[in-house]
């Protein structure tokens, strides 16, 4: 027998790989006494969370740093966290976040259709506000069914708010702005100034407000929408908030950009809630966008957001684009018979705009406002 043949793998030495990882020599942190709480504010590498305190008491405010085992992990408003070290809240302390709760939902959206890059706005919201307003900048449809299909791709529940109505030039523009959404299951929510000599708009009616406030009662919601539209000036309405109120270039139309970063908020009780909820409810103030790009959502989830269209797209051909009769679209024939209402063909020309965007055929600034050719 030759000395090879004596030999068995405990004769084997393995030279170290100073490249290769480091077997774990103990098992990961379970954190069983850490506090669970929800990320409220993100700034410059500091979450500011809500803790829940003994019963009947209010949330301690909590500032934490991220875990290093988290460095790579993005952590976003509206997450639960659950946070170990001093989670006292007292002024100066700083804890540890080391753990993200699974999300129930995670709004999305990028800079452009075709941006790869994908931003989260906000995480476990269960409505998504959409609001725009009247007049002062004008509404913009397009916008408006970017939202949609963002909250539908996520399974948050839209609700649409038209701001600014007293300002409206016709007094029938925010109906005609319902209608045209009249065939989908959207809850829609007219607000306007109490008094309409108030030089700064941030008296608003009682009703809208009441109305709002029992939509989001026992919600967590998120508000979105452009620069200058009234988002913060409804949060404020609704919160108690003192949240920086902007206004609208009289040269662009465009909105001044006033919240910088995401902030929840809890909903100020009111005479409409009747009795106390299990659950408390969260108003997410997000800053204005200037674009609200789709590039995370597949083409052909787009027309899940187009309610009235959907039973059209029954007798279209298999791998229908929806772009045009030509390529054997049911759609236009669809809304043809009137199935899809009265404004069924300005529907399916803005769900053809989204497509067109998404593919890089059309670009999102050529999305037009209600009523223009």
């Amino acid at each position: 027998m030759s000395r090879w043949d004596s030999w068995d793998e405990s004769d084997v030495r393995v030279r170290p790989n100073k490249k290769g990882s480091r077997p774990r020599t103990k098992d990961s942190p379970t954190y069983d006494d850490a506090e669970s709480g929800r990320v409220v504010q993100v700034d410059r590498g500091r979450y500011t969370c809500a803790v829940a305190s003994a019963e009947g008491a209010e949330d301690r405010v909590v500032t934490a740093m991220r875990a290093k085992a988290l460095r790579r992990t993005a952590v976003v408003c509206g997450d639960l966290v659950r946070l170990v070290g001093d989670t006292s809240g007292a002024e100066g302390t700083l804890a540890r976040l080391v753990q993200i709760d699974e999300r129930r939902t995670l709004l999305r959206r990028s800079a452009e259709d075709t941006d790869d890059a994908e931003r989260v706005v906000v995480a476990n919201a269960d409505q998504l506000l959409i609001v725009v307003a009247a007049a002062d900048p004008q509404p913009r449809i397009g916008f408006i069914d970017r939202a949609l299909v963002a909250a539908y791709e996520a399974g948050i529940t839209p609700v649409l708010l038209i701001t600014k109505a007293d300002l409206a030039a016709d007094p029938a523009d925010p109906a005609h702005l319902v209608s045209h959404y009249s065939h989908l299951d959207l809850t829609t929510v007219i607000s306007s100034r109490a008094d309409t000599q108030d030089p700064d708009r941030t008296r608003l009616s009682p009703d809208a407000v009441a109305q709002l406030r029992r939509l989001l009662c026992g919600q967590v919601t998120a508000l979105i929408g452009h620069s200058g539209v009234g988002k913060s000036t409804m949060v404020n309405a609704l919160t108690g908030a003192d949240r920086a109120i902007g206004g609208v270039n009289m040269i662009t139309g465009r909105g001044r950009h006033t919240s910088s970063s995401a902030v929840a908020l809890t909903l100020e009780p009111g005479p409409e809630v009747e009795q106390p909820l299990a659950q408390r409810s969260w108003v997410i103030d997000t800053p204005g966008v200037r674009t609200f790009g789709l590039a995370h959502v597949d083409p052909d989830d787009v027309l899940a957001a187009f309610e009235d269209l959907v039973e059209g797209s029954v007798d279209c051909e298999p791998g229908c684009a929806h772009e045009s009769p030509a390529g054997g679209c049911a759609l236009d024939a669809y809304v043809a018979a009137g199935h899809a209402g009265v404004n069924g063909g300005a529907r399916l020309q803005s769900l053809r705009g989204l497509l067109s965007s998404l593919t890089g055929s059309q670009s999102p600034s050529q999305e037009k406002t209600l009523g223009t050719a």
